[in-house]
């Protein structure tokens, strides 16, 4: 499988709202957050086409990672791929290749509470610094690496 990044530019918020509901939808359903309209506000609200790239597998737009510096914090967000496209090792290899650019400083993100991205996270060296209910918040290690 090929697999690339392209900026994001502001008429991809359309697919980005669908599909960021379709991944969080099962997430949230578990922790009785889901609801078809936040959902997808929320991802309009926060949505920055100069942070955000698309991931691009065998020529197609797949899905989103969005990379934003927070002072001395690099966070990690709205990092979603289709369904169809989990489990493949498409999300360790952008990961990968996101936590290899440059940076001065840590790199953080969260997981919804018993997300299997959770054990994505771990595999590349991410580990817990604080949870609560619903969210498990993370920074990376540097260690980790392992295909998955």
């Amino acid at each position: 499988m090929e697999i690339g990044l392209r900026d994001s530019v502001a008429g991809d918020i359309d697919w980005l709202v669908e599909l960021r509901a379709v991944v969080l939808r099962s997430d949230l359903e578990r922790l009785g957050r889901f609801d078809e309209v936040r959902v997808r506000d929320r991802m309009r609200a926060a949505f920055q086409p100069r942070w955000t790239r698309i991931i691009v597998c065998d020529g197609e737009d797949a899905g989103s990672i969005t990379v934003r510096p927070e002072d001395s914090v690099r966070w990690i967000e709205h990092f979603y791929l289709p369904p169809a496209r989990q489990g493949s090792g498409a999300g360790s290899r952008v990961l990968r290749t996101v936590l290899a650019e440059p940076f001065e400083g840590r790199t953080r993100l969260n997981v919804l509470q018993g997300s299997p991205a959770r054990r994505l996270y771990e595999r590349n060296g991410f580990v817990v610094d604080s949870e609560d209910d619903v969210d498990v918040f993370m920074t990376w290690s540097g260690a980790g690496g392992s295909d998955g």
